[in-house]
């Protein structure tokens, strides 16, 4: 037997082996969220329902917003919810246009910061809560909400993130949709990657009662947390999986309400949507080399019920993708030096053209999957056309595979905040449906 196994190991070339290594790293590393996929298919998310209305703040970053930021504080008034028990703030930062007067017009406190050498929402953030406790010491907020200023809110999300805040959690995200799906293929890739995340990854984590993620807007933060880390104080280029990481390893349980629905506006030309995704892939690599050690520790350490989403934590930042950068970089170098006579590798050329194949194959088919199940399986919540949602399912492997120069030039290149026009102005009733009056 042993030296059956030494002959088929001499057998294999070094990059046979090297691409081996790779995919039985990938295996090990995301097996789980299958089962992830299974525990939504077959099991229901819990419901929670709210003894009593707490009373809660807004805070909103908004650079630039004037063309937005009206719809956002409407879709809030209009809530199913006691409009005194919701304060809106609304964080000016840095800007130059009439965001703070359109914001102070449509019913919202604002707070003009302007600072260019603390750049980011991190920051913004940061001087609003610090502002609020200023100012309003006696406001009583029980929780802090964080919006991006081009959302609009259903008519009922408050209710019911009440209701899981009234269940005992600390912090919360919520489903992320589109205001904008049918654009075109770059704001239906996101979309579909949104609600990817919110129904077989969220979803399955409230179920299985681990901890999930926030992803950048639509989540509250409970004020004891805020108060004890002294205001906001993650600032690294995403702030918002930083908290996530660094409430689990603190062993802080981020819930997920299903039936809180906001509608994110995508961006729609390619420029934007690769700085913004590559400040996210730029993000994703502080986060981890900063937090990775920790998320290790609380594997072995953390109290029981606590470890796995440590585990889930950690796979969730690790440079997955870098993986197949890696992979395909190292294949086609071997290629170029055997094509070019450097080196003579023999069949490993043979090997390296495979792999490459069977690399982006691969990732292209898992993508095709994932997007067809969540477009069946959100059907209605997908705002367009049938003709649109079936070709979204073929340009959304597309979108996905330029995440791959995005997370190499992400590992050599300075990433700078930029701001992401918004322009995208929507009927809020057609989102957020205004509460029937009391008499009706």
């Amino acid at each position: 037997m042993f030296e059956w196994f030494a002959e088929s190991m001499a057998a294999l070339s070094f990059v046979d082996i090297f691409n081996g290594c790779v995919f039985i790293t990938f295996t090990i590393m995301y097996t789980y969220q299958l089962l992830y996929v299974l525990v939504v298919l077959t099991r229901r998310a819990p419901v929670h329902e709210a003894k009593r209305n707490h009373k809660f703040a807004v805070l909103i970053a908004a650079r630039n917003e004037s063309a937005v930021i009206a719809d956002l504080i409407g879709s809030i008034r209009a809530q199913n919810y006691p409009a005194e028990l919701i304060d809106i703030f609304i964080i000016a930062d840095n800007c130059t246009d009439d965001t703070a007067e359109r914001a102070r017009a449509a019913g919202a406190h604002v707070f003009e910061r302007f600072n260019q050498e603390q750049v980011g929402k991190g920051y913004a953030l940061d001087f609003g809560l610090k502002s609020i406790w200023e100012q309003f010491p006696d406001a009583g907020h029980e929780a802090y909400f964080v919006f991006d200023a081009d959302n609009v809110l259903d008519a009922n999300y408050f209710r019911e993130m009440n209701a899981t805040f009234d269940s005992g959690a600390q912090a919360s995200t919520s489903y992320r949709n589109s205001k904008n799906f049918g654009s075109n293929w770059i704001s239906g890739g996101y979309g579909l990657w949104f609600l990817r995340e919110a129904k077989f990854l969220n979803q399955a984590r409230l179920t299985l009662n681990t901890s999930c993620a926030v992803s950048g807007t639509g989540f509250f933060i409970a004020a004891d947390i805020l108060k004890r880390a002294g205001g906001w104080k993650w600032h690294l280029l995403t702030e918002d999986i930083e908290f996530s990481v660094s409430s689990v390893i603190d062993g802080v349980r981020i819930s997920y309400c299903p039936t809180a629905i906001l509608y994110d506006e995508q961006p729609i030309t390619f420029r934007d949507s690769w700085n913004q995704r590559f400040r996210w892939a730029k993000g994703f690599y502080q986060v981890f080399f900063h937090y990775a050690g920790g998320l290790v520790r609380g594997i072995a350490k953390n109290p029981k019920g606590y470890r796995f989403a440590c585990y889930d934590m950690l796979i969730t930042i690790a440079p997955g993708m870098l993986l197949t950068v890696i992979s395909v970089v190292f294949n086609a170098a071997i290629v170029i030096l055997a094509l070019s006579g450097a080196m003579s590798v023999g069949i490993a050329v043979a090997s390296s053209i495979s792999s490459i194949f069977f690399c982006l194959f691969n990732y292209i088919v898992f993508m095709f999957v994932f997007g067809v199940l969540t477009t069946f399986v959100e059907w209605d919540a997908i705002r367009m056309s049938r003709a649109k949602k079936i070709r979204n399912l073929f340009t959304f492997p597309l979108f996905q595979l330029t995440y791959i120069p995005i997370a190499l030039v992400a590992l050599v290149k300075k990433a700078t905040w930029k701001p992401i026009k918004h322009s995208i102005s929507v009927d809020v009733a057609e989102f957020s449906e205004a509460p029937r009056k009391a008499e009706e």
